[in-house]
């Protein structure tokens, strides 16, 4: 076998305590995961989860930049492909939001903004990884509405908000009681968001129905 080398065995070290890292709050939820129980999840001790994180708060974070990311590249692609309001619409509420996982995940998230509601440096860095993502959701929005030739009856900034605690929402409730069809609740949100009504730059103000 290959010996690794000193950054790849940290590399590998790092996956593997952000994989057991994401199964434990899964299965515990967030407050009531321990960093010596992720630390034996992953194979290692306590020590390389401070050393790599910081803490229990710090693997949290690397945890929501990572699927930030992943969730990001998703949507970019996807969104490349829509042809039509529909598909946009469609591209914005996945089923997935009523995965068992979602609304674990989502029961954990909203541990985390409980506990660390009364502490600003950890709640400043929180809200500073949500509006990175936020404004590249949003930008990303601006381009293909634009596109499509759609005008959003609310400012994107405010509709990415409005989509991410919806989100949230429908998946904590799931994980307590039945929320219905979360796609087609979402779905239906985002009718009214981006009206039917689509611009042409010939058409003259009096002539617009949307």
């Amino acid at each position: 076998m290959t010996r690794l080398t000193r950054a790849e065995q940290q590399q590998r070290t790092h996956e593997h305590l952000l994989a057991a890292g994401r199964e434990v709050f899964l299965r515990r939820g967030f407050l009531a995961a321990t960093v010596e129980e992720i630390a034996a999840e992953a194979g290692y001790t306590r020590g390389a989860v401070y050393k790599h994180f910081g803490g229990k708060e710090g693997l949290w974070l690397a945890l929501i930049e990572a699927d930030a990311d992943t969730f990001f590249e998703g949507l970019r692609e996807t969104l490349a492909r829509t042809t039509t309001r529909d598909d946009l619409i469609a591209a914005l509420s996945p089923a997935g939001s009523q995965d068992e996982d979602a609304a674990k995940w989502s029961a954990a998230v909203a541990e985390v903004l409980a506990a660390t509601a009364q502490q600003p440096e950890t709640t400043a860095r929180v809200a500073a990884v949500q509006q990175q993502f936020d404004d590249r959701v949003a930008g990303l929005l601006a381009e293909h509405s634009r596109r499509l030739g759609l005008e959003p009856a609310l400012p994107l900034a405010q509709v990415v908000i409005m989509l991410g605690a919806l989100g949230i929402g429908l998946a904590l409730r799931r994980a307590i009681a039945p929320a219905g069809d979360a796609a087609a609740i979402t779905a239906h949100v985002l009718g009214s968001v981006f009206p039917v009504f689509r611009r042409t730059d010939t058409e003259a103000p009096s002539e617009r129905t949307g």
